[in-house]
């Protein structure tokens, strides 16, 4: 689809988040971010088993010393994760395997997750004596609140598509096999939206834990003043008269050239 890029999790046999693949996803989701023939971002897993059964254990035994898991595995993982989750870019999380630990951290990132029937989501980390240590935590709290999170990271069992849906986790839920179809076609209303009020709308309902409601007010109407000004706007006003769909790629694109 136009405008659609897709970023797959792909380390067989279950798609584990090693440092390298999450570093690489962090390069690809900011490049993606910069690029203006792209509107959507869908990330999926490789495979039918796994959107990512979590982190690759097999790293962990090297990096059991003072500052080492740290420096080595969750700063790098967090930074790469938070270029995703601050794209500008609206993104989608298609869950077709397994969610697991680190995979439920990548999916919490992404403004939208579909989940397959079959998926199960978890946070088995406490298992292991860690806890989900790349913005697991605050990610998923700021989904679906402070105690269903607790639920879900201080047990450490899984809850189904069925569960994760009735609690907010995730948008959708689809067939199995069918989770890119559904994604593709929530981006194909993504993409019929105007891209730069869509950009403008995460940064205010992103900010929401992060300042008081003074500040969140003012960073509401800075946002305001952008979008009422724009091109998109124009057009959005212009086609709800004319009775048409507006075509708000064609006045960014025709604004940028």
């Amino acid at each position: 689809m136009d405008g659609v890029a897709v970023l797959t999790i792909d380390n067989p046999p279950v798609n584990a988040v090693t440092v390298a693949l999450a570093r690489a996803l962090g390069d690809a989701a900011a490049e993606l971010d910069t690029r203006d023939d792209v509107g959507v971002v869908i990330v999926t897993g490789g495979g039918t088993r796994a959107f990512s059964a979590g982190s690759d254990i097999a790293e962990f035994s090297g990096m059991l010393g003072p500052g080492e898991a740290v420096e080595r595995k969750l700063r790098p993982q967090m930074i790469a994760f938070a270029a995703l989750a601050d794209m500008r870019t609206p993104t989608i999380a298609a869950l077709n395997g397994i969610c697991l630990g680190g995979g439920l951290e990548i999916a919490a990132c992404c403004d939208l997750i579909v989940a397959e029937e079959q998926v199960l989501l978890g946070s088995p980390e406490i298992k292991l004596g860690v806890f989900p240590s790349s913005g697991g935590t605050f990610r998923v709290a700021r989904r679906i609140g402070h105690g269903r999170a607790k639920e879900m990271q201080l047990l450490g069992e899984p809850v189904t598509a069925e569960t994760a849906l009735q609690w907010g986790l995730i948008n959708r839920i689809a067939p199995r096999g069918q989770g890119m179809r559904v994604a593709r076609d929530l981006a194909a209303v993504l993409m019929a939206r105007p891209p730069r009020a869509l950009g403008l709308c995460k940064s205010v309902i992103d900010a929401t834990h992060d300042l008081d409601e003074a500040a969140l007010t003012e960073r509401s109407l800075d946002a305001s003043e952008q979008a009422f000004t724009s091109a998109e706007c124009a057009e959005g006003v212009r086609a709800f008269f004319a009775k048409q769909a507006p075509d708000f790629r064609a006045t960014n694109a025709g604004a940028s050239s």
